[in-house]
């Protein structure tokens, strides 16, 4: 039986462990690392920006977990994300899950849904 996206990246622990290393990759980026330094300053923020992401991508890879939070489009609205930006975190997210020994298939999976949330992230 072949497994589900929500298990290939090991599913709720897996995610949490991806979307902390992502973050942190965001942080040292330079090329967008001014859109996530802040939130070294607000731990808070920084937690619920994690529990947000865990549920986002545990929901959306077939995971049990609920989003509720909002939409692309409006998660992003007026935030003027650039095309570079957006390569940069895609870049990061790759770059993670090659770390983490994801394998290939997977993060190819991973690089086609992101590459579908495209238009509703960035400004072009």
């Amino acid at each position: 039986m072949e497994q589900t996206l929500y298990e290939r990246l090991g599913g709720k622990p897996g995610i949490k462990a991806l979307v902390d290393d992502v973050l942190e990759a965001h942080m040292k980026n330079p090329a967008i690392s001014a859109r996530f330094l802040p939130y070294r300053e607000r731990p808070d923020d920084l937690n619920d920006a994690k529990a947000q992401l865990c549920a986002f991508f545990g929901a959306g890879s077939g995971g049990p977990e609920q989003y509720t939070g909002r939409d692309m489009v409006a998660a992003h609205r007026g935030m003027n994300i650039s095309m570079s930006e957006y390569m940069a975190a895609i870049d990061d997210i790759m770059s993670v899950l090659a770390a983490h020994e994801v394998d290939e298939t997977t993060r190819k999976d991973v690089l086609m849904i992101g590459y579908s949330l495209k238009g509703d992230i960035t400004n072009q």
